[in-house]
């Protein structure tokens, strides 16, 4: 199913997206690697984070005339230690891709909080998507530092739903049980 949704996220939104549905998020979201989330974990969260997105994002440089570079999404496990800790403040998105923890889908139930893929590779194309850029804390981390972003239409994937629904898994067994019947 494909749906237009805002960011921040409503409980309804919420309550209405499913693993494997087609989304397009415009709004604002937040960006925050590794380096921001090990600093977060330490030190206290600088945002407000009710309800949010983070895009786990280090954007290369913006050329001249761009708002930012190439925003493809990073590997979403290296965050997946400081996870529950954002779910626990409010964090009820996050944009990466790959697999995440049984600890870190036992947080999003918990909180009710989804989990969406970016198209790895696709980050010229994503940053088109980014109508502004702001870096809001720990400008020293360089690209790492916590953006404040203001998207327009940025395609992701439901992988993880608040029920702890997981395409990953689910897709696997939807393709082993097509190739069963042939």
């Amino acid at each position: 199913m494909n749906q237009n949704i805002t960011a921040p996220l409503s409980d309804e939104t919420i309550n209405g997206l499913k693993a494997g549905d087609y989304v397009y998020i415009t709004g604002t979201i937040y960006t925050a690697r590794d380096a921001a989330h090990k600093r977060m974990y330490e030190n206290g969260i600088p945002i407000d984070l009710d309800h949010d997105i983070i895009y786990y994002l280090g954007p290369s440089p913006a050329k001249e005339g761009q708002i930012i570079g190439s925003a493809g999404p990073t590997t979403s496990s290296r965050m997946d230690k400081y996870t529950p800790y954002m779910l626990e403040h409010g964090l009820k998105g996050m944009i990466g891709k790959g697999k995440r923890s049984p600890e870190v889908i036992e947080s999003m139930k918990k909180n009710q909080a989804v989990y969406f893929a970016a198209v790895g590779g696709a980050g010229a194309l994503l940053s088109k998507c980014i109508k502004k850029a702001e870096v809001i804390a720990y400008d020293d981390l360089g690209t790492e530092a916590i953006r404040k972003l203001e998207i327009e239409n940025l395609p992701v994937i439901v992988v993880i739903d608040k029920n702890g629904n997981n395409l990953y898994e689910t897709a696997v067994e939807d393709f082993k049980k097509g190739n069963a019947d042939q």
